[in-house]
């Protein structure tokens, strides 16, 4: 059976072994891993069993490539729409309902115009019938309160939270190396 390349990222670790990042999971293009193996700046850890040719060379495509410099996590995430949902596991933190990414918005606790400013601790992830809802009021005069106050997740807890939400593809060779919940040989 043909697999295209395009079919066949290559799931990159850090030097220590572990996934530069979960959430979104830290995967190349195979022209990307082909690139880094001949600049030597990874170690080829696993392979696809898909084979790419050029004039003068024949190799399999990397699936698992680990980069030969330990790159350091960033010491604070970014705060961005994306990691607001990730710290609350998409789920609103007003009907406590998980959803989607796209169905999500973020509600300002204390709201702008009451003098609320966008940052951690004043942002949380809401579904959007509890952010009509809550309005431009505050927590009590709405009724509604988060379910777990804002607050500046670590770099460690966001990719902790993205490990919860596999990617679609899942590689048989990446299980080594990412721990969702998948039962273990025995």
């Amino acid at each position: 059976m043909y697999t295209a390349p395009e079919a066949c990222p290559a799931l990159v670790l850090n030097a220590d072994f572990r996934p530069l990042s979960y959430f979104p999971l830290s995967l190349w293009s195979w022209q990307d891993a082909v690139k880094a193996v001949f600049l030597d700046r990874v170690n080829v850890v696993a392979e696809y069993d898909r084979r790419v040719r050029s004039p003068s060379l024949e190799m399999r495509l990397p699936s698992v490539i680990a980069l030969k410099e330990f790159v350091p996590a960033e010491r604070r995430p970014a705060f961005t729409r994306f990691n607001v949902f990730l710290r609350d596991s998409f789920t609103c933190q007003y009907c406590a309902e998980p959803f989607n990414a796209p169905d999500l918005t973020f509600d300002h606790v204390v709201p702008r115009s009451r003098g609320g400013i966008t940052s951690w601790r004043n942002v949380v992830t809401a579904c959007s019938p509890c952010n009509l809802l809550k309005g431009d009021k505050l927590p009590k005069q709405a009724g509604m309160y988060p379910v777990r106050a804002p607050y500046e997740p670590s770099t460690a807890e966001l990719q902790e939270n993205g490990r919860a939400f596999p990617p679609n593809h899942l590689h048989q060779s990446w299980r080594d190396f990412l721990y969702w919940d998948s039962e273990l040989e025995s």
